[in-house]
């Protein structure tokens, strides 16, 4: 629990660091590692009638490099964004 509790079809993620390397063997390139766009589920909101909520906490995903709203709380920064602003869940 983060203290951050997002509304709707609202989720709030938080940046991996991007590495050189991904397990799938792609070589990441330097504008890839300075944007990641890799980032890790901490909070989901309930969804709503239209958009029932796909993702959980803990899940590993790639987003939207545009999307989101960036916030800092207790000296952490988090991404909170739509879920369609989400692109993939990686498994």
């Amino acid at each position: 629990m983060i203290g951050i509790r997002p509304l709707g079809d609202r989720v709030v993620i938080k940046k991996v660091e991007a590495e050189e390397k991904t397990q799938g063997g792609l070589i990441l390139t330097s504008s890839a590692k300075e944007q990641p766009q890799v980032a890790e589920v901490v909070a989901v909101g309930p969804g709503t009638k239209d958009e029932p909520m796909e993702l959980k906490v803990g899940e590993k995903v790639v987003f939207s490099k545009y999307g989101g709203t960036e916030i800092k709380y207790q000296g952490e920064e988090y991404t909170i964004m739509h879920q369609s602003d989400i692109l993939a869940v990686i498994e």
